[in-house]
């Protein structure tokens, strides 16, 4: 099975770039926030409620209870917010505030006003992937980012298949990218 790929620094500053000139860059700052910091999958993004993230006061939750049918497994999962996410989302909400009062309505809405299919979730990777000149990514490369780095710094692997929300351990495993850099430095740690 042919993995995503994972973005080196500096194509992670061009994709940042290319989304911050373009139309509804908050917006698109905060889909990719969502799978790069949370490792939330396109039809997860795509099935959120403003209330899914939003307190009714406006404040982002700390964590996201997604619903059976918000998920892939059709099983109920969290999703905890870290601090670098929820500021991304707080700068999303406070760039649309009449949208994110609306806690029933779509997280994320098109120019037409309309809520995202997984489908447009996956297209608008695409095209920004397309843009930045990063071939070989899609809306599954934020995702395998998250968990590779958390397991490049260290964290656990149940812990890191918890947050995953995967229901067995070599799931997880798929995910986490070896090279020989990290092989060196494992083995200098003896």
């Amino acid at each position: 099975m042919k993995q995503a790929k994972l973005l080196t620094h500096a194509e992670q500053k061009r994709i940042q770039a290319v989304i911050n000139a373009h139309r509804y860059s908050q917006r698109n700052q905060a889909i990719f926030a969502l799978s790069f910091f949370a490792g939330l999958r396109a039809c997860e993004i795509a099935a959120l409620k403003v209330g899914d993230v939003y307190e009714s006061n406006g404040a982002v939750r700390d964590t996201i209870f997604l619903k059976a049918v918000q998920t892939k497994g059709d099983e109920a999962n969290t999703v905890i917010v870290s601090k670098r996410l929820s500021k991304m989302l707080a700068a999303y909400a406070a760039a649309h505030p009449h949208h994110n009062a609306q806690h029933d309505a779509p997280l994320f809405f098109s120019a037409k006003r309309g809520g995202f299919s997984p489908q447009t979730i996956v297209n608008l990777f695409a095209r920004f992937y397309a843009l930045a000149g990063i071939k070989g990514a899609s809306s599954h490369s934020g995702r395998r980012q998250f968990l590779t780095e958390l397991a490049d710094k260290g964290v656990n692997a149940r812990i890191i298949q918890a947050l995953a929300r995967h229901k067995h351990l070599n799931t997880t495993m798929r995910y986490i990218e070896i090279n020989e850099n990290k092989l060196r430095n494992a083995i200098e740690l003896v």
